[in-house]
């Protein structure tokens, strides 16, 4: 039904994740050669995880061979950093993600958008089928189901907050701080936001898209610089967002280090959230720099975990109702094609045989919707029972082989448009 591959933060250190890591640009080729390798698929690609859903079984092998290829990373580095998981573990585990549950910060919002945006990048790309489809809307719809009906996600820790409490902490007056975005994205335009709304003085922006940086410099009030100046606008910061999408590193020590010459010893807080990273670690041994990657936001959002902990039950019940949802609705696509085709069947020799009668009764109109109509009441009565045993016990492939063949539906069965009986199986 489903087979899976992929790694998190809670699987492999930074280091790891970043040469899995897939830029922006590059995914609609990524996606495009997933189609041509599997026929449809999905890839889930956030700061915090790297994550292969494909329809249909496949050996974990299969999946490790396209992730090297895509990403270029060695295959030994995947196969100790990525797990394998098929069929109901699948789906499981993108509910969680989804819920917030899988997240760094527990119960953080911003997921959501990413499994959305997953899947859109997939139907983009020509990779979704009917499974995926139905795996991620679902997905979607038990995010919003653990957010709506518990508290996991009230007043929850996230990566933008935890900049802010950082920010804090090293300039309790953020009024008079400057804070340097490096990147124009989704992850960096939040943090800066949360730090716009507690009260900075002044937001610059750098960006490699000219009209990328100025959207957001809009946006957030502040002011563009050129990526070349990027040294000046680290001297005049007290803060830098580190969220650019890039391969290597824009921000190296010495540059950093020429920056805090030109500081007059004020301290520079660092918060690089670009994956892979956008500063070299090295940045941390700098006097005066305060810097945090990822890992070490993991860290302190560990300490904030407790206070959500005890939804999580509440959270795995909505994600246990949603799974068995979905799997219901798996075992009527696999069996509704055998009933189908035995409705199809049945309906053909009714008509078959009762056209015949009338032929050789010479009844009235009246008379012959009348027969027509005790005919299918008949044929719907003596199916009643077979069909109702093959929705009950459809996982079962006994029961529907052995329908297949007391009835003799293999023909039939190889002459339907399973597309249209994919349809016709949705469940509310």
């Amino acid at each position: 039904m489903l087979t899976f591959v992929g790694t998190s933060h809670h699987l492999a250190p930074i280091e790891a994740r970043e040469q899995l890591a897939i830029p922006g640009e590059a995914m609609p080729d990524v996606l495009a050669r997933l189609g041509e390798r599997f026929g449809a698929g999905a890839l889930v690609n956030t700061c915090n995880r790297m994550e292969l859903y494909v329809p249909g079984s496949y050996d974990r092998a299969d999946l490790v061979d396209f992730l090297a290829e895509a990403t270029g990373a060695e295959r030994e580095l995947i196969e100790q950093s990525c797990i394998d998981l098929h069929d109901n573990e699948v789906v499981r585990h993108l509910y969680s993600v989804a819920s917030g549950v899988d997240s760094m910060v527990l119960g953080e919002y911003e997921v959501l958008g990413q499994v959305r945006a997953a899947f859109s990048a997939a139907v983009a790309a020509g990779t979704d089928d009917a499974i995926l489809s139905r795996l991620f809307h679902t997905a979607i719809r038990t995010g919003r189901r653990a957010r709506s009906e518990t508290e996991i996600g009230r007043h929850a820790v996230s990566v933008s907050s935890i900049a802010v409490q950082q920010a804090r902490m090293l300039f309790p007056e953020l009024e008079h701080a400057t804070v340097l975005v490096i990147g124009a994205g989704e992850a960096g335009r939040l943090a800066a936001s949360a730090l716009v709304d507690h009260g900075v003085r002044e937001v610059l922006v750098v960006n490699r898209t000219q009209s990328r940086a100025e959207a957001l410099a809009a946006e957030l009030g502040g002011r563009v610089l050129p990526l070349d100046e990027l040294a000046r606008a680290m001297a005049q910061a007290d803060i830098a967002i580190a969220a650019a999408d890039t391969p290597e590193p824009l921000v190296s020590r010495d540059a950093v280090e020429h920056a805090m010459g030109d500081r007059a010893g004020r301290d520079l807080l660092i918060i690089d959230i670009g994956m892979p990273r956008d500063c070299d670690p090295a940045v941390a041994e700098v006097s005066g720099v305060t810097y945090y990657d990822l890992d070490d936001l993991q860290a302190i959002a560990a300490e904030h975990h407790a206070a959500r902990a005890n939804e999580l039950e509440r959270v795995n019940a909505i994600v246990d109702e949603e799974a068995t949802r979905f799997f219901q609705w798996w075992e009527q696509l696999q069996v509704m094609p055998t009933i189908v085709a035995l409705t199809e069947r049945a309906e053909q020799v009714r008509t078959t045989a009762v056209g015949k009668s009338l032929r050789r009764m010479g009844l009235s109109d009246e008379q012959q919707s009348q027969l027509d109509l005790l005919t299918k009441a008949i044929v719907k009565q003596l199916l009643h029972d077979p069909i109702s045993t093959l929705r009950e016990r459809g996982d079962n492939e006994d029961y529907v082989l052995a329908a297949r063949r007391l009835f003799r539906l293999e023909d039939a069965f190889e002459a339907l448009d399973l597309d249209t009986i994919e349809d016709d199986a949705e469940l509310q």
